[in-house]
């Protein structure tokens, strides 16, 4: 059963990255295409779309999940199957509410995200390419509840598959479309931005065939289930819902942290940066921020956060266990898989993100972007920290609590976001973001060590030992960059900010890689996962 466990988890994972993997390829293609503008209108029709895709299916697959294999261990697999169907037909309605909502509010929505039209894009593009996303919110939330089932059968293919085919159809659609309207038919970029945005569609019908394909492969199977069953808790359809919500509620907030913080900088960033006379950079500056360089500063993350949150289905046990010194080295475990990744992730990222930029995306405004990246890649530290700081509490039993925290960094960005875009330009909506999150998981940690008496002593000491290690390895990556300087032309060339990129990472990576092994840091946080090393140290 563990074993299946393991394999399904490994399965949802490798999934999961390979989908982000794929979503942050497809942008230097795009960036190709559509440029700044293009990004930046992107931008602004997909971030309320991720809130409402958001709110209607995170947490949904996995409260469906612990449902049915709830209700499966018990013998009763009718109860499973009611949640299906009666789940189905809630989440296509939420998604047709959504979908309305989305697809009739553009217009009221982007006036607020542009105040004129001097800016490169106009109201009326920005309402389109909200009314062209919105399409997809019909299809994505019942198609949720379809990979919650098949997960409460511990079947974690359906999920995987489908998530991966959703995520290639979509790509291809897009690229295809927007490189037909620009360079074949001459067309606009809202155009072309606008077909980018309903590729969102496109990925989510195709994902509803690979899914109807395994449903009609397991039905019988589920079928002789229901056949043989003996009895079923009559539980009311209400409770049912109730039940799923409980369940749910928590992951939708961690899930729309991000997404909110960057729908406070779509109605706020523009009409700052226009307040202080900078509206002839806005569009780059909030696409850099935004778009591009968020898909940078994501990766760490969402390595690190998928190796902690693994540990969670084990804390929860633990902490019901009430053994704590289990529980304690669990937590530390946890934390310290983040900051071991992401510091020098982010503190690379950071030295590196002139580079970085442009050999992505790049040399044009290099001056603008590469900073920004600079300031914003530290920042994934934080986002890391929070989505690990929520799961913790909710393991112990405390997920309520993220509600709290996250509200407070919410007001936070929402109160000093265009004081600070005033007094320090575009990277001001970057500090509001950092403070926000900084708050948000300072308080997730205090709920910690109150609620089970946590000590973040030996936190701290790995902390300070990640940074020495991490202060090495940028000492040597500026060297890397003056030397590699004198030979490569990195600020002028594209392809020597690539060859730029891959020596820093490499040589840098390598020299963190190397005292973190030889002190076993790496071996202490990571457990056994680090012999691999054993054959490249020795």
């Amino acid at each position: 059963m563990s074993n299946n466990i393991v394999r399904g988890t490994m399965l949802l994972t490798g999934a999961t990255f390979l989908s982000k993997l794929l979503g942050m390829i497809y942008v230097i293609p795009f960036n190709e295409i559509v440029g700044d503008q293009g990004g930046a209108l992107f931008q602004y029709a997909y971030i309320p779309y991720n809130i409402l895709i958001s709110i209607s299916t995170v947490g949904v697959p996995l409260a469906v999940s612990k449902f049915v294999s709830k209700y499966n261990s018990l013998d009763d697999y009718q109860t499973g199957m009611r949640m299906f169907r009666a789940g189905i037909s809630l989440m296509a309605f939420t998604g047709f509410i959504a979908f309305l909502a989305l697809f009739f509010g553009a217009d009221l929505l982007a006036p607020w995200i542009i105040t004129d039209d001097d800016l490169a894009n106009s109201v009326e593009d920005v309402a389109s390419v909200i009314r062209m996303v919105s399409f997809a919110l019909l299809l994505i939330p019942a198609m949720s509840i379809v990979r919650g089932f098949f997960q409460g059968y511990e079947s974690m293919g359906p999920t995987a598959v489908s998530q991966v085919i959703e995520q290639i159809v979509r790509i291809v659609f897009l690229l295809v479309s927007v490189f037909i309207v620009m360079h074949i038919f001459d067309g606009t970029i809202p155009v072309a931005v606008g077909f980018a945005t309903f590729a969102a569609f496109i990925g989510a019908l195709a994902s509803c065939f690979v899914l109807w394909i395994y449903w009609r492969k397991r039905k019988p199977h589920i079928d002789i289930q229901l056949q043989q069953q003996r009895f079923t808790h009559e539980i009311p359809t209400k409770d049912l819902f109730i039940e799923l919500f409980r369940y749910a509620g928590p992951f939708v907030l961690v899930g729309i942290a991000t997404p909110l913080y960057q729908l406070v900088d779509e109605f706020t960033f523009n009409r700052a940066m226009v307040a202080i006379g900078q509206s002839d950079i806005a569009v780059t500056a909030f696409s850099a921020i935004s778009f591009y360089g968020h898909k940078l500063i994501i990766i760490p993350v969402t390595i690190a956060t998928g190796l902690s949150l693994a540990i969670l289905p084990a804390l929860t046990k633990t902490f019901t266990q009430n053994n704590r010194p289990l529980l304690y080295q669990q937590i530390n475990q946890a934390l310290q898989i983040v900051l071991v990744l992401v510091i020098p992730a982010a503190v690379g990222l950071s030295v590196l993100s002139d580079v970085a930029y442009g050999s992505l995306y790049g040399l044009n405004n290099i001056g603008l972007t590469g900073p920004l990246l600079g300031w914003y890649a530290p920042v994934a530290l934080l986002f890391a920290l929070f989505t690990v700081s929520a799961s913790i509490l909710q393991g112990i039993n405390q997920q309520r609590f993220a509600v709290v925290s996250l509200s407070a960094g919410l007001l936070v960005k929402v109160l000093f976001n265009i004081q600070l875009i005033h007094m320090f330009g575009a990277k001001g909506a970057i500090f509001g973001t950092g403070l926000a999150v900084g708050i948000a998981v300072i308080l997730n940690l205090l709920r910690v060590h109150q609620s089970v008496q946590f000590s973040f002593k030996q936190v701290y000491k790995r902390t300070l030992l990640i940074l020495i290690f991490t202060m090495i390895m940028v000492v040597v990556i500026w060297i890397m960059k003056i030397i590699g300087g004198l030979f490569l032309p990195y600020e002028e060339s594209r392809w020597a900010a690539v060859l730029m990129l891959l020596i820093s990472v490499g040589v840098g990576g390598l020299v963190y890689l190397w005292f973190a092994y030889k002190s076993t840091l790496l071996a202490r946080t990571l457990g056994d996962r680090v012999r691999v090393l054993d054959r490249i140290f020795k």
